[in-house]
């Protein structure tokens, strides 16, 4: 079987996902989770004597908003994706700010390329995360590595 993603995906942008309002305990817990130390990530009192409002997310929290977002495409009925064959092959973060709890995200993701290598294809989606206010927060670029056979 040859990959059968799909071409045409690339440039398609979906539809935002729902707003994500960011928690601080959830902050915390994925701060733990990736073993993230700074106390900014975990004490108010810290986020504050460093400027910020509240605590603030580890570097890669974007992923947790950039989830929902990712499984649009997933779900997109020509995309030709299937799951079972997906492998993360790249991740990457473009900040304008940091993410604070009480933050309230929508991410709107766009296929930037779709490429065919052999019998394997990448996808790589630009997620861009705005605030309530549709200021950009960041933009979180993935690649998918969907296995063919060989």
């Amino acid at each position: 079987m040859l990959v059968s993603v799909n071409p045409e995906l690339q440039g398609r942008t979906l539809p935002p996902t729902e707003p994500y309002l960011v928690g601080r305990e959830k902050v915390r817990e994925f701060a733990r989770a990736v073993f993230a130390t700074n106390p900014m990530h975990l004490d108010p009192d810290a986020a504050a004597e460093s400027g910020h409002p509240d605590i603030i997310a580890p570097t890669t929290f974007p992923v947790v908003v950039q989830e929902k977002a990712l499984a649009q495409l997933l779900a997109e009925p020509d995309a030709g994706i299937d799951f079972s064959r997906v492998v993360h092959g790249n991740q990457r973060f473009s900040y304008s700010r940091a993410i604070v709890a009480g933050d309230e995200l929508t991410a709107t993701l766009t296929v930037s390329s779709v490429k065919t290598l052999g019998a394997h294809a990448m996808v790589t989606a630009d997620t861009v995360i705005v605030d309530a206010n549709g200021d950009h927060v960041v933009t979180a670029i993935s690649t998918l590595v969907v296995r063919g056979d060989e």
